[in-house]
């Protein structure tokens, strides 16, 4: 095991037959490379959840489509549980190990991740039983899923870590063709909790699929061992993540209570119009963070250019969406989302400023995380869930849903201010005391 701030591998050296001009050209395309299959796996991973969000507002209509919200939600929390026990500190320190020390640890990691999604599935299907009336069995078809869900996220995570960002896109794939059958199977009977359950069963099939990638099993048995040993990471990367969705989750209920289940289906119907970008971000440490150690190990002056181009280029991109969006017509727009395009529509500017800032500051982010920096991290996150969520429910009452939304871009703006102010006092700091490199045995 390794302690905070210390990486596991050598710096890369250029060979002999290779000059300093090469070696950094031939870096450059290895960025390059496993930043395209990061992104396109991204966008992979974008077209499920659009699909399904898309799919599920049109059949159901958005009443219903506030209740889907709201289990798609609770998965959002529990998903950031598990990567920040289990994921996140797989990528932090052993991304480019070798081969044998990443398969050990994605097993572990693996094993984690399943049984995190085990407990906290049986926890949902518990209270889903429990509630009854149209909420409960949709977080029991959840608390079904949870398991699939969170393995196949997990076997991402770890082929990114490998730089092996073709199987992870292979992996989505496999995922977004067994959607297909399901979801017309989940359609014929039309309710949320068959569309939950569809959507978790085509997550299973990736996750199976994902074990012939890769030869690794999930060592459940070993997934207390691998928590402990990863505790000094996991604890404030659990703190951070959770804090964040939690945060998310406590707007969506308060904006619930306040203006209603609909407005929560408005709210997220505005967020699937920007997808690809949220999907980003919520999926940014499977590339950035080990793409980012790797830039610290072998350029530790070039961390900060990188996270800037980083979290510039996600929140450039979607202010050039959200102005697209502004241009679609009516017709266009019902076509998408069906009777949410109306409410939804109407929050497209706060929402897409809110993601714009997310952008900016995931890039400060996944530094402060290449760095292990975690306090900081942790300090950073969790002042920026407090804004969220002060933001979106003070919003709510002062202006409805309308006013959640321009409460949220506020926040997002606060936060990512931080997020780089954090940024910069760490990199300060490790330039003046630079942490030795260990070889991993």
């Amino acid at each position: 095991m390794t302690t905070e701030g210390v990486r596991t591998t050598t710096p890369a050296t250029a060979t002999p037959a290779e000059g300093p001009g090469e070696t950094r050209r031939t870096g450059k395309r290895g960025v390059v490379g496993r930043l395209s299959w990061g992104l396109g796996d991204q966008a992979v991973s974008s077209l499920i959840n659009f699909a399904v969000g898309i799919y599920v507002a049109r059949e159901l209509g958005v009443t219903a489509f506030g209740v889907f919200s709201l289990a798609w939600l609770t998965y959002g929390v529990v998903l950031n549980v598990s990567r920040g026990l289990a994921t996140d500190p797989l990528v932090v320190r052993f991304s480019g190990v070798p081969e044998a020390a990443w398969r050990a640890a994605a097993a572990r990691s693996s094993g984690a991740a399943l049984a995190v999604g085990a407990f906290l599935g049986a926890v949902c299907l518990l209270v889903g039983l429990g509630l009854g009336g149209d909420v409960g069995p949709a977080f029991a078809s959840l608390g079904v899923a949870l398991p699939a869900l969170l393995l196949q996220d997990s076997r991402r995570f770890a082929f990114f870590a490998a730089g092996a960002g073709r199987k992870a896109f292979t992996n989505d794939l496999v995922q977004g063709v067994a959607l297909v059958p399901a979801m017309a199977v989940a359609a014929r009977v039309g309710t949320v909790a068959a569309f939950l359950l569809a959507w978790g069963a085509a997550a299973a099939a990736a996750a199976g699929y994902g074990f012939l990638q890769s030869g690794i099993r999930p060592r459940v048995t070993q997934a207390r061992g691998w928590l402990r040993e990863q505790r000094d990471l996991g604890s404030r990367y659990l703190v951070e993540n959770v804090s964040l969705s939690g945060a998310s989750q406590l707007r969506a209920y308060g904006l619930g209570a306040i203006a209603g289940v609909g407005a929560v289906g408005a709210v997220r119907g505005a967020e699937l119009l920007l997808g690809p970008f949220l999907a980003l971000l919520m999926g940014l440490s499977l590339v950035t963070v080990a793409e980012a150690a790797r830039v610290l190990r072998q350029a530790p002056q070039r961390l900060g250019r990188f996270c800037l181009l980083l979290g510039g280029g996600q929140a450039g991109a979607a202010l050039l969406w959200g102005s697209a969006l502004l241009l679609m017509p009516d017709r266009a727009g019902e076509l998408v989302l069906g009777d949410v395009w109306h409410s939804a529509s109407r929050l497209i500017v706060p929402a897409t400023l809110g993601v714009a800032g997310a952008g900016l500051g995931s890039g400060a982010a996944a530094g402060l995380r290449a760095l292990a920096a975690a306090r900081r991290s942790v300090r950073c996150q969790l002042f920026a869930s407090a804004c969220y969520l002060a933001g979106g429910i003070g919003g709510a009452a002062a202006a409805g849903t309308v006013g959640s939304a321009w409460g949220v871009a506020t926040a997002t703006a606060c936060g990512s201010a931080v997020w780089w102010l954090q940024l910069r006092t760490a990199l300060r700091e490790h330039h003046r005391n630079p942490i030795p490199e260990v070889r991993t045995t």
